[in-house]
């Protein structure tokens, strides 16, 4: 009687799955074509069309990181030993920026990069299960990346950098960018919040947990504010490369200034805009 109740339940399982796996959209097969995708959840890569890239002659004062980026990308491609990368520093500086140029660059070599939100991190493994047998290096990206405290997102990561059993693909690097070293919070306020986690018996473990993330990623690659020559010099790059005329230099830099001053920061992002700003006046 027993083993018939639990037949019939079973039964009831299977069809409830069924009619589950009926209502999820149809899975579809990626666009092997395009260079760069974004991950849509469940388990969907969309390409992207018309991605935003740039040439590397345009990032100025990030020699020493383009430098490293280049040499870990070049033995990706060539299939020798490299790491994950973490691109940590101010806002601005060049981070995501400096990525979608090494994607500028080897997209011809097979080269790819998929944007992964950190809420998706949870779902590396299935992102990566349609790559493992393509032909093309794929890099996974995360922007802006950073946790809190009893976020879940992390765990997943840290097993897919360095801790879980199965093998990472051979042709997937992660990159992240981050404004923050650790990935975490390290305000003083911010971490005694982290500590306070439950009835933890070693709340420092806790912190110490989260922390060990960033030491996952083999290199790291820190981005720096401009200080005002190296902004003005990025400001003349873009007016230069917008073909526009500066009558009065100095005027130009002084609003320059002025325009970085009210926006809290001078980097290349600012020199950027205020390029786009000065075509528009």
């Amino acid at each position: 009687m027993e083993s018939e109740k639990l037949e019939r339940l079973l039964d009831q399982l299977e069809r409830l799955a069924q009619r589950a796996e009926a209502l999820l959209p149809p899975k579809t097969t990626p666009d092997w074509s395009a260079m760069a995708y974004r991950y849509r959840a469940p388990g969907h890569l969309q390409a992207i069309l018309h991605p935003q890239l740039i040439e590397l002659e345009d990032l100025l004062h990030i020699e020493r990181q383009k430098r490293a980026l280049l040499a870990n990308t070049e033995r990706f491609l060539t299939h020798n030993p490299c790491n994950h990368v973490l691109l940590w520093g101010s806002r601005g500086t060049g981070k995501s920026s400096l990525i979608r140029a090494v994607l500028q660059r080897y997209s011809p070599r097979g080269l790819r990069v998929i944007e992964v939100a950190r809420d998706d991190l949870v779902n590396l493994p299935d992102i990566v299960a349609p790559l493992t047998e393509r032909p093309e290096r794929f890099i996974l990206y995360s922007d802006d990346l950073s946790f809190e405290a009893n976020e879940p997102s992390y765990k997943a990561l840290k097993a897919m950098l360095d801790g879980s059993l199965a093998a990472p693909p051979h042709n997937v690097l992660i990159h992240a960018t981050s404004n923050r070293r650790h990935l975490m919070p390290e305000a003083l306020d911010d971490n005694l919040k982290a500590k306070r986690i439950g009835k933890e018996i070693h709340p420092d473990e806790a912190v110490e947990e989260k922390i060990s993330l960033s030491e996952r990623f083999g290199l790291w690659l820190s981005f720096q504010p401009f200080n005002q020559t190296q902004y003005l010099e990025v400001v003349h790059h873009w007016l230069t490369r917008l073909d526009l005329a500066i009558p009065d230099v100095q005027a130009m830099e002084h609003r320059a200034l002025q325009f970085a001053l009210e926006r809290g920061s001078r980097s290349g992002r600012i020199a950027r805009q205020f390029a786009n700003q000065w075509h528009a006046d």
